[in-house]
C-alpha cells in the first residue's frame, strides 16, 4: 500500500465543493483523513479567498489511477480540466507526495514542488503528518513547517462544519 497525500482547494462555491471532494475521497479510499480546513488569499492572481486542506489515504492505485480518479472528482465539482492555472478553482487536488517517489512526467512532478513554497500545502501537511520525510529534502514536514516563513503566508484555520458523509 502506497501512502497518498493530495492538497484540495476552492474558492468557488468551497464550503460546498470541498464538500462534495471530502466524499467522493472517502468513497474511493475510506481510509482518509482530512487536516483542517484553512482560509488563506489567492495566490498568483486577483480572486476570492481560498478554502484549503490536505488529505492522507492509503491504496494499491498507480499514481495514473489516482490522478484519473482525482480529475474526475475535480470534474463533479465544475472543474473544466483545461482552465487557466491562474485563476478562480471550483476545486483542485494536486497530490504532493506518493510515498517516497521521485518522478516527473507530462502529467505530475512528484514530491510536488509547491509543497515546501505554499503554506497552504505545508501547513495541513505538517498537521497530519509531521514525521513524513521530504524524498528529496531529506527534512521532516514537521521540520520544513518549522523553518518556514509562517508570517509571511499566513493561514486561517476555519471550521468548514463538514464530515466525509457530506
Amino acid at each position: 500500500m502506497v501512502r497518498v497525500f493530495v492538497a484540495g482547494g476552492s474558492n468557488v462555491e468551497p464550503h460546498r465543493n470541498l464538500a462534495i471532494a471530502m466524499r467522493e475521497m472517502a468513497r474511493s479510499w475510506p481510509d482518509v483523513q482530512f487536516s483542517r480546513a484553512y482560509h488563506n488569499t489567492a495566490v498568483g492572481f486577483e480572486g476570492p479567498d481560498f478554502i484549503n486542506w490536505v488529505a492522507e489515504f492509503r491504496t494499491d492505485w498507480p499514481i495514473d489511477q489516482v490522478l484519473a480518479r482525482l480529475h474526475a472528482i475535480e470534474a463533479l465539482c465544475g472543474r473544466a480540466r483545461h482552465a487557466p492555472k491562474w485563476a478562480p478553482r471550483s476545486m483542485d487536488l494536486d497530490v504532493l507526495l506518493f510515498d517516497d517517489v521521485v518522478a516527473t512526467t507530462r502529467e505530475y512532478q512528484l514530491p510536488r514542488p509547491d509543497l515546501v513554497k505554499r503554506a497552504y500545502m505545508l501547513g495541513p501537511m505538517a498537521e497530519i503528518a509531521p514525521e513524513v520525510t521530504h524524498p528529496t529534502l531529506g527534512l521532516t514536514m514537521g521540520e520544513l513547517w518549522q523553518r518556514f516563513d509562517r508570517d509571511a503566508h499566513p493561514l486561517q484555520q476555519i471550521d468548514l462544519g463538514l464530515t466525509t458523509s457530506g
